[in-house]
């Protein structure tokens, strides 16, 4: 306990902790590059640099240094880089998503079961124009280069807003349980509308999808690999935080909590409820319709399968594991849900099925670790949702020196007047 405590008071203390850290996972994963657990821990640096007291400026450099170059470095000496970058990549495009959920589900208060219609949006907004489909229904020009990306980039982003004040207008009225059902209700009706806008104009392709989407490109640079792509998902990363880190103390981020809090309350106040739902909705889908974009570009093929409702539970489960309305529980959750389904019991149900092949320990077929894979993943949910039910990292409102305000106040009020004597004076 002692020694807690020394390392919480101590911001020495921490700084050689965390740089001794950060050298050690680094070379483990330098040095071992099929080690899942290595890349886990370098990983897991960020968390540690998050608790830390150091200032924003302070973490967010050696963030930055941590993501931007020691991560890709030390991962791309081995055959597994693209692997690891394939996951870090997809952590990034989920985390941006479920930090727009959180917007709605989390800020304003606003339960969304069909978050991911505007990830869709973005996905087929670019995909239609970077690939031969456009042919079908404008003149025959298409498909656009890969330079076109960066401003699809922008114009999902629109559309996938768009969308969601679309989404918001009808459903003002509603919420709880009913405004779930709606939300649920417009997800599959986007999903559906895509699987079968093939006729009699073939706009999506329907259940066939759209192949062959252009990557992205720059002065003829194609990004094709999931390393390349890394570094797009990070830059698009930083300016949603950003971007919400800012609005979340500004006057809309505390109307979107008032309005969480308690309507009618809120109303009294002189919030206007209906444009500060409808700007919950459109920031919320802005974010998922940019990654929606992102995400085309890099699979080069989507099809209705990649947005069913389970990806929006999922996306929600996300913000619920995190911490509703906090930006860090978000990125963790997001974070922790990603690597566990894409890596974690990936890995450890391979790791089993190959002791089971060998003989060295015996599994019945019914319960083979393959199909039991979303079972451990559950049992894993219900865990955090008994032991963390706020949430990994749970919201914080800012806390203000209650003295420091009331002599600033008082300074303010001196000041005012001197200036007023000191105007009769010169009058």
């Amino acid at each position: 306990m002692k020694l807690k405590e020394l390392l919480n008071n101590n911001t020495k203390l921490q700084a050689v902790t965390l740089t001794l850290y950060i050298i050690v996972s680094s070379a483990a994963l330098y040095f071992s590059q099929k080690s899942v657990t290595a890349f886990l821990l370098v990983l897991a640096s960020i968390l540690l640099l998050y608790l830390t007291k150091f200032n924003n400026k302070v973490k967010w450099g050696i963030g930055l240094l941590v993501l931007v170059v020691i991560l890709p470095f030390t991962a791309s000496q081995g055959v597994a880089y693209e692997s690891y970058m394939e996951v870090a990549t997809f952590v990034g495009i989920y985390v941006a998503m479920a930090i727009g959920l959180n917007i709605v589900v989390g800020m304003a208060g606003l339960l969304d079961l069909g978050f991911v219609a505007f990830f869709a949006i973005g996905s087929y907004t670019y995909a239609i124009f970077a690939t031969a489909q456009a042919n079908n229904f404008l003149p025959d020009i298409f498909p656009l280069s890969g330079s076109w990306f960066w401003l699809f980039l922008i114009i999902g982003t629109l559309f996938a807003a768009i969308a969601g004040i679309l989404l918001g207008i009808p459903v003002l009225r509603v919420k709880g349980d009913y405004l779930a059902i709606v939300t649920l209700g417009f997800g599959e009706i986007i999903r559906i509308v895509f699987n079968n806008l093939d006729k009699p104009i073939n706009f999506t392709n329907g259940a066939m999808g759209i192949a062959s989407i252009a990557p992205p490109s720059i002065f003829g640079f194609e990004f094709v690999q999931s390393s390349q792509f890394y570094f797009i998902v990070l830059g698009i990363l930083l300016f949603v935080i950003f971007a919400v880190k800012r609005l979340e103390f500004s006057k809309i981020g505390r109307s979107w909590k008032a309005v969480r809090e308690n309507e009618i309350a809120a109303q009294a106040m002189g919030i206007h409820l209906v444009r500060t739902k409808l700007m919950a909705f459109a920031v919320g889908a802005s974010f998922s319709g940019a990654m929606g974009v992102v995400f085309a570009a890099k699979q080069t093929f989507i099809d209705p399968t990649s947005f069913t409702l389970l990806e929006s539970i999922t996306i929600l489960v996300m913000v619920l594991l995190g911490g509703m309305g906090s930006v860090p529980g978000v990125i963790l959750g997001a974070a922790v849900m990603t690597i566990l389904n894409l890596q974690v019991l990936t890995e450890v149900t391979n790791w089993l099925g190959q002791l089971n092949m060998q003989g060295v320990i015996s599994i019945p077929d019914a319960l083979s670790p393959a199909k039991m894979q979303r079972m451990i993943f559950g049992l894993i949910l219900v865990l955090f949702a008994i032991y963390r039910p706020q949430g990994l990292i749970p919201a914080k409102n800012p806390v203000f020196d209650e003295e420091k305000l009331k002599a600033d106040d008082l300074n303010q009020n001196e000041e005012k007047v001197i200036t007023a004597q000191q105007s009769v004076i010169d009058a």
